[in-house]
């Protein structure tokens, strides 16, 4: 953050014979210098001041670049256990000019002799990160006031409002609207407490839970900022196992939060489901007969007894306040996706999203016709969901849809290739898995009945009786790999499986 004296504001209160050089007045950015002394000078006085404020307050947040400096520098002697005093500090600017500017060494002594107590320290740390705060704005109020008046054919109004927004939210979250190189130091402090996370856990669980321990094993959760992919030809079970990873992660979430569990080792998440082909309703239908274990179908024809409607009633009854959110609008774009993203983690702390799915999505334009085009298009969907993930630091899953060729081969298992308009899937996304039924294809296979080729049908069969595949085609933190599930098609429901000594995975 640059210094800041003064900007000028266009009076145009008369519009009269006045020359308009002569209806400008200046108005300073907000900023408190005498506020920065004070906290620097008792930091200089007292070291304890500095454990108070930096959780919040960064070098950037002070408006003069010297205090900047100071503060900075500081910061770093404190965090190696040094003793920060005007003595101690001034090695540190004998050739800085900025200093010079200021009184040089002596002015290191000023602050001091200007020192606040400590029980102030943090309220002048909050004045001087709030009017930081409101430079940012002020920065992006004009930045947003020229792009309006500038004409872009290529980005319209409203991608201009979702950028905005977009920015309005990393200000919020973060203080300021822009990113930015990040030292090595800040990244290793993250990733130690992501592993110090997944160290408390016992088990390697850095992630939010899928809430199957086969899968969890394997990828150790859904982590923050990461973009996995769950493809799969249609009535292999897609939705299905997203709604189950969703339910879970959100009960999960619940049940740690009424016991107490801290924020941080919370491992379920506030789940946000973007359903493009089914209505929430049906979704809800979906959950309900999972836990209830009754039929999705008896249910929607109401063939269910007393006792089921009952147990139904319950269930329905235990889930209520489930953090669990559902949008089902149709044809919904990228960025408006995002939008409603950033909105939900503001209002309810938005920790896991779910695209179902994302073939189903649009592009910024919304204009996908002919090959090459769609191609561009779901590239930009992609390269969009794994953006917001980084943006949010929350997993993103999107569903996606295999090409038909798959069903042209004698070994059906889906391939990384096998991607729909694969564009950039493969490349965007950290995990690329797939889920595959080898019972659905068995079905499909079945011989003349009382042949000998159909007994030793009836006899695979049984092996592959309700057995999924959760394949795992491209894992960027791990190993790629299959893992057995247990799907019952009745009640839409995936499980943990025992493992199946009859079955191996490679002969189909």
């Amino acid at each position: 953050m640059s210094d800041y004296s003064e900007i000028p504001i266009i009076q145009d209160n008369d519009r009269s014979e006045k020359n308009p050089i002569e209806d400008i007045s200046y108005k300073e950015a907000p900023h408190n210098l005498e506020a920065e002394q004070a906290l620097l000078g008792a930091i200089l006085v007292n070291n304890d001041v500095m454990e108070k404020v930096q959780d919040f307050l960064q070098p950037d947040h002070f408006a003069n670049g010297a205090h900047k400096k100071i503060y900075e520098s500081s910061q770093i002697m404190i965090e190696k256990g040094q003793l920060v005093t005007p003595v101690t500090l001034k090695p540190f600017f004998e050739k800085d000019q900025l200093l010079e500017d200021v009184g040089g060494a002596k002015y290191l002594a000023k602050l001091a002799a200007s020192a606040i107590t400590i029980i102030n320290a943090i309220d002048y740390g909050l004045l001087i990160y709030d009017l930081a705060v409101r430079r940012n704005l002020i920065d992006l109020g004009t930045k947003i006031v020229n792009n309006a008046y500038e004409f872009d054919v290529e980005e319209t109004s409203k991608e201009q409002i979702e950028d905005a927004e977009k920015q309005l939210y990393s200000m919020a979250e973060n203080g300021t609207a822009e990113g930015g190189f990040k030292d090595f130091k800040t990244s290793a402090v993250t990733a130690i407490n992501v592993i110090g996370s997944a160290l408390q856990r016992k088990g390697g669980l850095a992630g939010i839970t899928t809430g199957f321990d086969s899968i969890n094993k394997k990828i150790g959760g859904l982590h923050k900022s990461d973009l996995l992919i769950i493809a799969g030809r249609p009535a292999m079970g897609k939705t299905a196992l997203a709604t189950n990873i969703a339910f879970n992660a959100a009960k999960a979430y619940k049940h740690d939060k009424e016991t107490g569990v801290p924020d941080d080792q919370n491992k379920g998440a506030v789940v946000g489901f973007f359903s493009l082909e089914m209505a929430a309703d049906q979704l809800a239908s979906r959950i309900l007969a999972e836990q209830a274990g009754l039929s999705s179908q008896d249910m929607r024809q109401g063939k269910l007894s007393q006792e089921e409607f009952n147990r139904l009633s319950r269930v329905a009854m235990e889930l209520e306040g489930l953090p669990l959110h559902i949008d089902d609008t149709a044809g919904l774009s990228i960025g408006a996706l995002r939008t409603r993203a950033r909105r939900l983690q503001r209002q309810k702390g938005l920790g896991l999203v779910i695209v179902d799915y994302l073939q189903l999505l649009r592009g910024t334009t919304g204009k996908g016709r002919g090959p090459e085009n769609r191609v561009q298009e779901v590239s930009e969907i992609t390269r969009g969901l794994k953006a917001l993930a980084k943006e949010l630091e929350i997993p993103v899953i999107a569903l996606s849809q295999l090409s038909r060729a798959i069903e042209s081969r004698d070994n059906k298992r889906p391939l990384l290739s096998d991607l729909r308009e694969s564009g950039t899937i493969e490349q965007d996304a950290d995990m690329v898995t797939f889920v595959y039924r080898p019972e659905y294809y068995h079905q499909q296979q079945e011989p003349d009945n009382g042949t000998p080729e159909h007994m030793q049908w009836l006899e695979e069969g049984e092996k592959l009786l309700g057995l999924a595949e959760f394949i795992i085609g491209k894992q960027r933190h791990g190993p790629t790999g299959i893992i057995e599930l247990q799907f019952e098609a009745e009640i839409t429901k995936f499980s943990d499986r025992p493992l199946s000594p009859g079955y191996h995975a490679e002969k189909h």
